[in-house]
């Protein structure tokens, strides 16, 4: 897949299943991107991002990821300011964005972005790259527009 139409055919496709393999849908957004790894976590009732799912992450990394509160980390800061967080290396990054166990994961050019469908949050998707990369503004609002086609599913 190496344009946008076919990565938002593909995604309209796996949200079309009344229960979407959220592993699956995953993968096709990270191969897109040509990522390592990402995550998809899901807003629940108590304000909290909880994973629903993941690829590429070390087994240990896990638990310090399962829950994220809103501000804490690439995920929770997307999820607080609604926009997506982009970080070039995340290996280097002294800005305090990136919590520092991310570092572990050993992945440098990082996106987060919100969940948002008609300014309600549902949660955060991340992609990221074993190099370091800066995400372009199309790149950026490409999955801001996936983003917002799982929201819709999530309703």
């Amino acid at each position: 897949m190496n344009n946008s139409k076919e990565i938002i055919a593909a995604i309209h496709t796996q949200l079309s299943k009344d229960s979407p393999n959220w592993d699956s849908l995953l993968k096709t957004v990270i191969e897109h991107f040509d990522c390592s790894t990402g995550t998809l976590h899901f807003l629940d009732k108590d304000d909290l991002l909880q994973l629903q799912s993941q690829v590429g992450i070390p087994e240990f990394l896990i638990p310090k990821l399962s829950t994220i509160p809103i501000g804490k980390g690439m995920a929770g800061i997307a999820a607080e300011r609604r926009k997506p967080v982009e970080m070039c290396n995340l290996q280097t990054d002294d800005s305090g964005v990136a919590r520092p166990s991310a570092k572990d994961t050993k992945v440098e050019g990082s996106l987060a972005a919100p969940l948002l469908y008609n300014e309600k949050l549902f949660g955060t998707i991340g992609i990221a790259k074993p190099v370091p990369y800066d995400f372009t503004a199309p790149e950026m609002d490409l999955l801001m527009e996936i983003s917002e086609l799982i929201s819709k599913k999530l309703i």
